[in-house]
């Protein structure tokens, strides 16, 4: 079986930089799913428009305060995965694969059951709008029914991104992009659902993106081996994973939790000043993009050359990363 992407050899920036550019338009093409569905049901929401985006705004919010979560995690398992591959270690990067799909099967039951039970409460938590309370609850709710799929993805994702592939998420999330698109156009736009009609456009999008991901795995060759017995609860693997992803979880959440105290501030003001501030955000979450690839590229690149044994050239790819990093976000922050 062959890699689909050495980090242990040639260059350095040309390699990061290659991966890094994938990682970078999948996350961008995943900050478009809020802002397409704010966009459409403020153009078709006719007279509810200020009330659809509303609803909408806050409860992607929410949601993405979730998966930013469950991103960090599954960089544990990126971290994890990358150091075994790298250090040729392909038996035990499949059991620690195995131990990681449990360990987020776990979560993803967990976050369903807790967020579709506290929708009314974090709603409540939020301070929607009272004419936005219900669209703003049945949006939440809606979405947190498919939260499996968005910790689904993510485990993908981790997985690709350990073994140094980040085109294929690229491409799946490309095509849930636009089935998400066509669905709020079909549902928000043409059955006049509303925030409803949003949600279940963005939780079939990610279904999808999540099977076409698993058709993919099992059509390809992949750099370690794995069967469905190594898909069981291993206590050093889950411990290791929560190590690693549980510091950049913790960071994600603290960060995006003062976007919610903004959120919730502003939707005491009213309709108008919540919608606005939704469009805002969405905004500004285009601003992350950059240092958020490079995160998640920096953690395969370095975790292999680590696995590898060669701590000089993990540097020296820190380094390159963070300079490029810099470079990306201050051309992005000019334009």
């Amino acid at each position: 079986m062959k890699e689909k992407q050495n980090f242990t050899q040639g260059r350095i920036l040309s390699s990061l930089v290659l991966f890094a550019l994938p990682v970078l338009l999948a996350l961008f093409l995943q900050t478009m799913y809020g802002a397409v569905d704010l966009l459409i049901v403020g153009q078709f929401g006719g007279e509810l428009a200020d009330v659809y985006v509303s609803a909408v705004s806050t409860g992607s919010q929410i949601m993405h305060t979730v998966t930013l979560v469950i991103t960090g995690l599954s960089m544990g398992l990126t971290v994890f995965v990358g150091n075994k591959i790298g250090a040729g270690m392909r038996e035990e990067a499949g059991k620690i694969i195995g131990s990681g799909i449990w360990l987020f099967g776990v979560i993803a039951a967990a976050v369903t059951v807790a967020m579709v039970l506290a929708s009314s409460l974090l709603a409540e938590v939020m301070r929607a709008p009272e004419s936005a309370f219900a669209q703003t609850v049945s949006y939440i709710r809606i979405c947190s029914a498919g939260a499996a799929f968005i910790v689904a993805y993510n485990l993908v994702g981790s997985i690709f991104r350990g073994i140094g592939d980040s085109k294929i998420p690229l491409l799946t999330v490309a095509i849930a992009c636009v089935l998400n698109i066509a669905g709020d156009l079909l549902l928000v736009a043409g059955f006049h659902m509303g925030a409803a009609g949003a949600a279940i456009a963005t939780v079939f999008a990610q279904a999808v993106s999540v099977l076409l991901s698993l058709v993919i795995i099992r059509r390809r060759a992949l750099p370690f081996t794995f069967s469905v017995r190594d898909i069981r609860a291993k206590g050093v693997y889950i411990k290791t994973i929560l190590k690693l992803g549980t510091p950049i979880a913790l960071q994600d959440l603290l960060v995006n939790i003062s976007f919610l105290i903004i959120i919730a501030i502003v939707n005491t003001m009213g309709l108008t000043a919540s919608a606005g501030v939704g469009v805002a955000e969405k905004l500004c979450g285009f601003l992350m993009l950059a240092p958020s690839a490079y995160m998640q590229s920096m953690s395969a690149f370095v975790a292999q050359n680590i696995g590898a044994r060669k701590p000089g050239r993990a540097r020296k790819a820190l380094l390159y990363g963070i300079t490029s990093s810099f470079l990306v976000s201050t051309a992005m922050a000019y334009f």
